[in-house]
């Protein structure tokens, strides 16, 4: 393996490619699978998804905790990294194989039992992949391409996972669709921990005592403005990546078969985006970018409320995907500043209690998505695919519209409460 290959940001972008093709179909298709192609009702799915964030809220801290204490020859993160590969791939086969003639409960236990072990298993991988980002690419610039890497390769990915999704299961079904899913993972993200190196000094360093470790972070300002902020903004991307399936079927009135033309077109959309981000955060900086991304998100969701069939679904998505670009590619540079000013002040590089901590935040998203879904669905009737209700047509426009444009002005106004943090010497504390 060539070594202008290992650390860099094409070898780090393997990991998010693996990663994000099993976890893009299932934020997109698992409601769709469970709610609308089994009948499971909404109410249990929302309770499902509930426990599944209780369990979160555990497992993401203590799996940051243990990644920063763990102490190999071969690193810190990569252990966990190879552990956790196989494993990934039977659980996500285990969420799109549901065996037939359940009944609604023997449903919502399958659902449920899926969600636990698939969050158990998806936290150790996030948490120790994201981790690495701030200790392989250091300064601004370099940051700024590793992070435009990193997400032209998940944009890849989106596309995999969304657009080809619906192909697949319509010709195979959906428990084939996720074996195919899993080979690419477990071969990409074997790649990618192959093609990475961790840094000695990052690893001989004695770990802060837990409690410590959760006060030091607990009491960074910055970091909870930036991803209370950010979890806004995620549940976003996970309603639009969830919803587009009802959208299509309700409000564009197009086919399954249409659908995969559509998000095809969006998701390709956003590929030459992703370029002109990077060049507006080399130019703004993390904060400012970051800032007009979440501004630019909130307006670009309104034109999907007047599209009604594929041509106008299709021009709505690619506005939507200027601003999702912005905002996939604008954080990095100021999560991985806000860490490195951890560090100037503690003595201690803690990626991984910061990622695992942030991760718990954004997928709190989840609650909000799930919570949205069932009160817009009381609102106007949706139970589930059997019983739409009269208006499931305005149910989805306000989903996917309404919802998503309250959502991101809040994280806009949150952002604004954040100060300037690349000023050299500036204190973590400084909001």
């Amino acid at each position: 393996m060539s070594r202008k290959f290992i650390n860099s940001p094409t070898a780090y972008a393997l990991g998010m490619f693996a990663m994000m093709v099993p976890s893009q179909a299932f934020a997109s298709f698992f409601n769709y699978y469970y709610v609308e192609k089994l009948g499971l009702s909404l109410g249990l799915a929302t309770i499902a998804r509930t426990i599944y964030l209780i369990w979160d809220a555990v497992n993401n801290p203590m799996a940051g905790y243990l990644s920063d204490r763990t102490r190999t020859r071969y690193g810190r993160r990569r252990p966990w990294i190879f552990f956790s590969t196989p494993a990934f791939m039977l659980v996500f086969i285990m969420v799109f194989s549901v065996p037939k003639g359940l009944g609604n409960t023997e449903l919502f236990v399958w659902l449920l039992t899926s969600l636990v072990l698939f969050e158990g298993i998806a936290t150790l991988l996030w948490v120790n992949y994201g981790a690495l980002f701030p200790e392989l690419f250091e300064g601004d610039r370099l940051r700024a391409k590793a992070s435009a890497v990193q997400q032209g390769f998940q944009i890849v990915a989106i596309l995999i996972g969304t657009a080809l999704t619906p192909i697949l299961y319509e010709a195979i079904g959906f428990g084939w669709m996720s074996v195919i899913y899993s080979l690419i993972f477990g071969i990409f993200m074997t790649w990618f921990a192959l093609s990475v190196r961790e840094k000695d000094s990052t690893h001989r360093e004695a770990p802060m005592p837990l409690l410590a470790s959760f006060r030091e972070t607990l009491k960074n300002k910055p970091f909870w403005i930036f991803n209370i902020a950010g979890s806004f903004a995620q549940t976003v991307n996970g309603l639009l990546a969830a919803l587009l399936p009802f959208y299509a079927k309700y409000a564009l009135n197009i086919s399954e078969g249409e659908v995969s033309i559509l998000m095809g077109a969006v998701f390709v959309s956003i590929i030459p985006l992703v370029a002109v981000w990077y060049l507006i955060s080399r130019k703004l900086g993390g904060l400012h970018s970051w800032r007009l991304a979440l501004a630019v998100y909130a307006v670009s969701v309104i034109p999907l409320w007047f599209a009604g069939n594929l041509g106008s679904g299709i021009a709505a998505g690619i506005v939507v995907g200027f601003g999702m670009a912005g905002f996939l590619v604008t954080p990095a540079m100021l999560s991985a500043r806000i860490i490195d000013l951890d560090a100037e002040r503690t003595g201690q590089r803690r990626e991984g209690i910061y990622t695992a901590v942030a991760g718990f935040i954004t997928r709190s998203s989840g609650l909000i998505a799930a919570l949205a879904f069932w009160i817009v669905g009381l609102i106007y009737g949706y139970q589930s695919g059997d019983e739409p209700g009269p208006h499931p047509e305005t149910t989805f426009r306000v989903l996917i519209c309404m919802v998503p444009f309250i959502l991101l002005i809040v994280s806009f106004v949150i952002s604004l409460f954040m100060r300037n943090l690349e000023a050299r010497g500036q204190s973590d504390q400084a909001v």
